[in-house]
C-alpha cells in the first residue's frame, strides 16, 4: 500500500530541532491500521520519497497524526525549508 499527500513543512523544537511534514488523521489512520505489525513503541518504519530522494524513517505519533521526519541531508538535498509545501509517497517498511 503507498500513501501520497501533500503538506507543509513543520519545525518543532526541542533540544534541537526537527522538521516534519504531518499526514491527514484520515491517512493516518488508514496507515495505522494497514500497518499493525509493523508498528513498534507508537512509531511506524516507512520508505519515503520526497523529490528525487528517497530514503528510511520512522513516523511519530502526534495528536492523531503521523509525523514524516525530514533530515538535514533530505531538505539540503531538495532545496526545501520550513514552510515549504512538499509532496511525500510513504509505503510500509518491512521489517529487516
Amino acid at each position: 500500500m503507498e500513501w501520497v499527500f501533500d503538506g507543509e513543512i513543520i519545525e518543532w523544537r526541542g533540544p534541537a530541532p526537527f522538521f516534519f511534514v504531518a499526514m491527514s488523521e484520515a491517512d493516518s489512520a488508514e496507515l495505522k491500521e494497514e500497518a499493525r505489525s509493523l508498528i513498534y513503541w507508537g512509531q511506524v518504519p516507512v520508505q519515503v520519497v520526497l523529490g528525487d530522494t528517497e530514503f528510511r524513517t520512522a513516523l511519530f505519533p502526534k495528536g492523531g497524526r503521523y509525523l514524516v521526519p525530514l533530515k538535514d541531508a533530505v531538505r539540503k538535498a531538495e532545496g526545501v525549508g520550513e514552510g515549504d509545501h512538499v509532496t511525500v509517497t510513504l509505503r510500509p517498511a518491512v521489517k529487516s
